[in-house]
């Protein structure tokens, strides 16, 4: 059985072992925000950062660790910008957290945004999701992967200094 775990990829070892991936779901109770920035040395034609809310649960009877996200942040169905994120986030067996994604990205190719730039401007909520592969660390089980797919989905709330409400 080990030469069989060790010749399978992370998911296959994470199905082997039967951990479930962790559920994640928009937090209730929490508006996710989109803030336009100001430019800055490493943004100089200016950014955005998107504080997206999550619930995650961990479905399993035993406790892991999400080390690290990484995936994409689409808004208005646009791909915008790619997301690497360290964790480090402690999941207890059977149990759910809220955590912030804080997620920025610059305005130095502007005309990649396409029609997602108007919006920014001109919309007071857009559309994400937060499309990523996950890894995570089960002591002593290893570290597996679970494979890319949407993970969240919902609206955030634009904040633009520019217009007045």
């Amino acid at each position: 059985m080990a030469a069989t775990l060790l010749a399978a990829d992370c998911a296959g070892v994470a199905n082997l072992l039967g951990i479930s991936a962790p559920n994640f779901s928009v937090a209730e109770g929490r508006s996710s925000m989109l803030r336009l920035g100001s430019h800055s040395l490493q943004h100089p034609r200016g950014s955005a950062t998107a504080r997206i809310w999550a619930e995650v649960a961990n479905p399993n009877s035993f406790g892991l660790t999400l080390t690290t996200l990484v995936g994409t942040l689409a808004l208005e169905g646009e791909d915008l910008v790619d997301v690497e994120l360290p964790l480090g986030l402690p999941l207890e067996a059977a149990s759910d957290t809220v955590i912030p994604l804080d997620l920025t990205f610059g305005f130095d190719g502007f005309y990649a945004l396409g029609s997602v730039a108007t919006s920014l401007f001109t919309r007071d909520e857009l559309r994400y999701e937060l499309r990523e592969t996950l890894a995570g660390d089960v002591v002593p089980l290893g570290e597996p992967s679970f494979g890319l797919r949407t993970w969240l989905r919902g609206m955030v709330e634009v904040q633009n200094p520019l217009v007045l409400r």
